[in-house]
């Protein structure tokens, strides 16, 4: 590959810089070129573009170590453009589009997983409150039909003590009840009867009466006709 590199150096010592190297600068060159290359071969071609600054550092000390007895200072070394071969820019080129294309289908799949997440909290949280809801609806409802159960027998005690009270069963709403259902029973009964004629068990105290009516118009001398009190 093809390397453009610039050197910034001091001349230290200019007795040396003469008597000690023959052609200072193509000295240098040279020295550049051999620690360049031992220093970009040990790197493979990734790390070689991407790493100038270390690439730098090493140069500046290699040049710098070698250039000392030739009373030369080092300061500075920049890489200023690396162009590998037309080849070698192919291949990147192709590697890169691979890379990119191998991020592109990492990245659309974990947008996938990470809305298919979502769109299962979202139905999960969904599920959890409608069963909430209707948990606290089915709640509500059982209270509101408990409460208008317990008015509705609040209100029939308050109305059969009412009608109690007025049919003088003395404020007892069992009493009251009994009778009523008392009343319905005899309603049916006499309804399906044909022949046989049932008497309800108050009906006992006017049969005692009307036998005892009996009695008297059968005592002797009771008056004539047979009634009493006659002749």
């Amino acid at each position: 590959m093809e390397v453009d590199a610039v050197i910034y150096y001091l001349l230290v010592d200019p007795v040396r810089a003469t008597y000690e190297v023959q052609n200072l600068e193509m000295g240098i060159e040279q020295l550049t070129l051999s620690a360049l290359r031992n220093t970009i071969g040990s790197l493979d071609l990734d790390h070689t573009l991407t790493s100038r600054d270390e690439i730098n550092n090493q140069l500046r000390a290699a040049l710098d170590a070698a250039t000392q007895q030739w009373g030369v200072k080092v300061v500075r070394v920049e890489l200023k453009n690396i162009d590998p071969p037309e080849e070698i820019k192919l291949t990147m080129e192709k590697q890169m589009t691979a890379e990119r294309s191998r991020r592109a289908v990492v990245t659309t799949a974990e947008g996938e997983k990470a809305s298919a997440i979502l769109r299962a909290e979202g139905l999960k949280q969904s599920a959890i409150v409608n069963a909430e809801g209707q948990k606290q609806s089915a709640i509500l409802q059982a209270e509101g039909q408990a409460q208008a159960r317990l008015a509705v027998a609040q209100a029939e005690a308050q109305a059969l003590q009412v009608i109690a009270t007025g049919l003088g069963a003395e404020g007892n709403p069992a009493r009251y009840l009994i009778a009523r259902g008392y009343l319905e029973s005899l309603t049916a009964i006499a309804a399906n009867a044909q022949k046989t004629v049932f008497l309800p068990y108050e009906a006992s105290a006017a049969m005692s009466a009307m036998g005892a009516i009996k009695e008297l118009w059968s005592v002797p001398g009771a008056g004539a006709g047979g009634g009493p009190g006659g002749g």
